[in-house]
Formats: structure tokens, C-alpha cells, sequence
């Protein structure tokens, strides 16, 4: 009897749902009764994703290449739905803001983690030939990073930082977005010249990003931190996952990337460009670059000292990248 009673219930609570919908509960339970079981690679449309990588050489470890690149991508999707829901919310909970990024930073943790794949996982030899097939494409052409970074800090604190003193939030979106530092890492220093693969990025994803940026326009998440009552924004743990996620953005994953710039462009006779021609020496370096999502977080000397780290990395690359 009860199980009867139980179903009755959820017959109710379906009619209720499906009332104003312009159908009864008839139509869906046809619906119901018609469709397909689901299956699992239905579901996650295997089939397509594993038709996804599509190698411009024959040397097999650029399908290598293709899928961690792929991988990362989706990772960092991950990274702006919990954003996303960060600077939607207006509970100001505190373990609502904890909990997203803690979740972001065991993203970020995956990633870093998974990157000796890039490091280690290839031959040199291979990747110094395929990646000749790759011009002028660039992993610099993440869109995803650069929209997580916008919903992270105000567009003030990714000015590069040569220029950030002559900037504040009172300048247009346009003017702080035109001295964003990664463009320095493709221009030419000595001409001022746009890399072809800077200037593809810029007509492709400029006005998507100059929107996101005046969407979260005084609400990224480090105005949400600001927002919150003083006894909540002490919160040790608070305190603690957004410095993480903060050093894991700006220090640790670029130091993974150098890892494998060393590894892969470096040599005896001179650094090879990157592919797509960045200049990675003078663009991953965190300590040349000293973007901090959470400043306020930090004292004068930490920030001075931001990204020393990659010092280490350099003459001692097995301390971060085993």
C-alpha cells in the first residue's frame, strides 16, 4: 500500500510540474514510454570525442599532444562553471564561496599534477618536428584561460606590469583589456609588431572577452571576497583556497609550462621560439609577470617576492616537476 501511495504522490507532483506547460501529464508519460534507454556512451557522446583528435603529422605522439591540450580545455570549463556560480550567487554564504574554490583548486591541482604527461610524455625529437606542422596555432590562444583571469580580479590587477601604475579601475575596459600583459608575450619588444598569432586571437575572441569583462565588471570573485563581512573575509580556510588558487593560477601552472619549454626549446646554442612565436622566456616567468588575482591577501614583501619560485624551477626542475 504504501509503495502505491508513494507513486500517487509523485503522479501528483509530476501533474503539478507539467500543468502550465500547454500539456497533461498524459503526453510526457507517452514520451516517457517511447524513448530510447540511455546509454552511457550515448550519454557522454564517446563516439565524437574520441573522433576529436585529428594529428597533422604521422608522428604519433602529437595525438599525445592533441589530447592533453583537449584535456585541459575541458578542465578549464570546469574551473569557470564554478565560476561562473561564484559571482551569480548573492547568498554570501561563506561555505558556498569555500566550497567553489576548493573545487576550482582541485582543478587546478589535476592539471598540475597530470602535466609531467607534457614534460615527460613525449620525445623531443617528435615534438620538435610536428610542432613545425602546428604554425601558427598556440596553446598562448586559450581563450578559457584569459576568461577565467577576467572572472577572477579586476581587468586593473592583468594590466602587465610595466604599465600597471599608470592604470586603475576608473580607465574603459578597452584601454585596460589593450595593456593586458600576455599580449607582450606575442609582440615583437623591438618593432612593437603583433605575432600572426596574436592578431588571430584578438579577431576571434576580443569581443567575447571585452564582454565578459563588463558582465563582471565590479562582481569577479575577488570583489565578492571584498563584499563580504570582515568576520568572513578572516576566514582562515577562505583565506587559504583563494591564495592557493591564487599561486596555483599564477605561479604554479606557468611553471609547469616552463618546465616543458625547457625541456622541449631549450638548448645549448640558443632557446627556440614557441610554437605560434611567443617569446615564452620573458611570458611564463610568474616573478616577470607578478599577476595577483587576491593582492589584499598579501603582504608588501609576499608580493615583491611573487613567483621567485620559477628561480628554483630553472636550476632545479626536478623539485617541481617530479
Amino acid at each position: 500500500m504504501k509503495d502505491k501511495e508513494r507513486i500517487q504522490s509523485q503522479i501528483s507532483k509530476l501533474e503539478e510540474k507539467y500543468k502550465d506547460s500547454g500539456q497533461d501529464l498524459n503526453a510526457y508519460l507517452d514520451g516517457l514510454l517511447y524513448q530510447r534507454y540511455l546509454t552511457y556512451w550515448d550519454y557522454i557522446h564517446l563516439d565524437t570525442l574520441l573522433s576529436l583528435q585529428v594529428p597533422r603529422t604521422h608522428f604519433p605522439d602529437e595525438e599525445i599532444f592533441i589530447m592533453y591540450h583537449q584535456i585541459t580545455e575541458l578542465y578549464f570549463k570546469l574551473i569557470l562553471h564554478e565560476q561562473k556560480q561564484l559571482v551569480d550567487d548573492k547568498s554570501q554564504k561563506l561555505d558556498f564561496f569555500v566550497e567553489k574554490v576548493r573545487r576550482i583548486n582541485s582543478y587546478y591541482s589535476a592539471l598540475i599534477s597530470s602535466f609531467g604527461i607534457m614534460i615527460k610524455g613525449m620525445e623531443r625529437e617528435q615534438f620538435l618536428q610536428y610542432r613545425m606542422a602546428l604554425l601558427p596555432a598556440s596553446g598562448f590562444q586559450s581563450a578559457q584561460f584569459r576568461m577565467i583571469e577576467l572572472y577572477a580580479t579586476p581587468m586593473e590587477n592583468l594590466v602587465h606590469q610595466s604599465k600597471r601604475a599608470d592604470y586603475s579601475s576608473n580607465d574603459s575596459i578597452e584601454e585596460l583589456y589593450e595593456n593586458i600583459y600576455w599580449k607582450s608575450g606575442a609582440t615583437d619588444s623591438s618593432t612593437g609588431e603583433k605575432t600572426l598569432t596574436l592578431k588571430q586571437f584578438e579577431y576571434r575572441y576580443t569581443p567575447r572577452l571585452i564582454r565578459i569583462a563588463r558582465q563582471v565588471e565590479n562582481n569577479t570573485i575577488y570583489h565578492k571576497y571584498l563584499d563580504l563581512p570582515l568576520e568572513l573575509r578572516q576566514n582562515k580556510e577562505l583565506v587559504d583556497a583563494l591564495k592557493s588558487l591564487d599561486l596555483n593560477a599564477n605561479v604554479n601552472w606557468p611553471l609547469m609550462h616552463m618546465g616543458s619549454a625547457h625541456r622541449y626549446l631549450g638548448k645549448e646554442s640558443g632557446d627556440l621560439e614557441a610554437t605560434g612565436g611567443t617569446n615564452w622566456k620573458n611570458y611564463l616567468p610568474p616573478s616577470f609577470q607578478k599577476i595577483v588575482f587576491f593582492p589584499k591577501l598579501y603582504t608588501n614583501q609576499e608580493l615583491n617576492d611573487w613567483g621567485k619560485q620559477w628561480v628554483d624551477h630553472i636550476f632545479n626542475p626536478n623539485k617541481i616537476s617530479n
